[in-house]
């Protein structure tokens, strides 16, 4: 098995969630209905699908369909159709074998999307997102196999192999320009499967749903009696037992994603070493971001953007997001006095709940 072959499992592991679901948003307007028949019309029309992709991520959908369709079964076909272009643990993916041979045509209509979106991102953060740091990640032990604890030599020598711009792609094939050079988009791709799958639902004539995988969300329209989908962004220093939200937001047709550090570190000799990896300089971040959600146009673009922050860090997030009014981002972060600072774009302000 390749270093990288668990990166889907393992991103859903070591990223703070954004804690809902749709059923968290049922308890909050649960006792607001004011008809009771509206009410029963509305629970009737509710359509409730569970289920697990990506290795062992597992996906909450929700939508409101008087004809309660139940498309589970074309949603795992298309959430395994997407894992046969973009999953690292899949040997004969797409992407596994761009990684093998370094060349391929694209033969599913996933990958040109995600490489379009990485790149754009990759751009405009000044590369401090870049789905080619895959072995940092591994050398930093933050992948699948023991950390080697890597002296500046071979963070220097791993550096040759951490660069997009050795990727070409255009709409038909991708190939490197460098040997050596591999993909591996588990800070973006999770986020890409929630739009197809909420594009999936979408072209079923349905406009009020919800989707979530792994932490990532969608909402379209409006839940029941006509409320907004709500949901909770979780304390990032809460221990696991007791996390709990600290901001509720109101949700509504955009895409939603949380990255963080505050759990996912290890210690060596007295030193913290954050999970978040800095693709250029090729060391752990340090700096007060404890987790940035951001609210995109696509979940996909939010996804690669919370993680770009992540290695930004508060003041230079801060001022990315004042020269970028099209996405809005929650910050929370270490104020420097051993208490927690939130900041909001102003586009959020308006859907923070009390």
């Amino acid at each position: 098995m390749s270093v990288r072959s668990k990166l889907w499992e393992h991103r859903s592991r070591i990223y703070p969630l954004v804690l809902v679901a749709a059923m968290f948003a049922v308890w909050w307007y649960r006792q607001e209905f004011p008809s009771e028949t509206q009410k029963a019309f509305d629970q009737r029309a509710l359509v409730t699908l569970t289920g697990t992709t990506f290795g062992t991520v597992t996906y909450n959908i929700q939508y409101l369909d008087p004809q309660q369709r139940n498309f589970k079964p074309q949603i795992d076909s298309v959430l395994q159709r997407f894992n046969e272009s973009l999953s690292t643990y899949l040997p004969n993916s797409e992407i596994s074998r761009f990684n093998q041979e370094g060349l391929i045509k694209f033969k599913l209509p996933f990958f040109y999307p995600v490489l379009e979106a990485s790149y754009q991102v990759y751009q405009q953060t000044d590369g401090a997102f870049d789905p080619t740091v895959g072995p940092l990640i591994d050398a930093w032990g933050f992948g699948p196999e023991a950390p080697v604890y890597p002296d500046s030599s071979l963070v220097d020598s791993l550096l040759q192999f951490v660069s997009f711009d050795s990727v070409f792609f255009d709409s038909e094939s991708v190939c490197r320009l460098q040997e050596g050079i591999e993909l591996s988009f588990s800070a973006i791709a999770k986020g890409q499967g929630v739009d197809v799958v909420a594009d999936f639902v979408r072209k079923q004539g349905i406009q009020n749903l919800f989707v979530e995988i792994g932490g990532e969300i969608v909402a379209s329209g409006l839940f029941i009696q006509e409320k907004p989908w709500v949901i909770g962004i979780e304390d990032p220093t809460a221990e696991l037992e007791n996390r709990r939200p600290v901001v509720r937001v109101k949700l509504q047709d955009r895409g939603v994603a949380t990255s963080g550090n505050y759990r996912n570190f290890y210690e060596r000799d007295g030193k913290r070493y954050a999970h978040t990896l800095d693709p250029n300089s090729g060391y752990p971040v340090e700096h007060s971001l404890l987790s940035a959600t951001v609210f995109a146009e696509t979940c996909m673009l939010a996804d690669a953007y919370a993680t770009a922050f992540m290695v930004m860090g508060t003041e230079p997030t801060k001022s990315f997001l004042q020269r970028h009014p099209e996405l809005d981002a929650i910050l929370i972060y270490d104020d420097g006095k051993n208490a927690l600072s939130t900041y909001y774009t102003d586009g959020i302000r308006s859907a923070v709940l009390e």
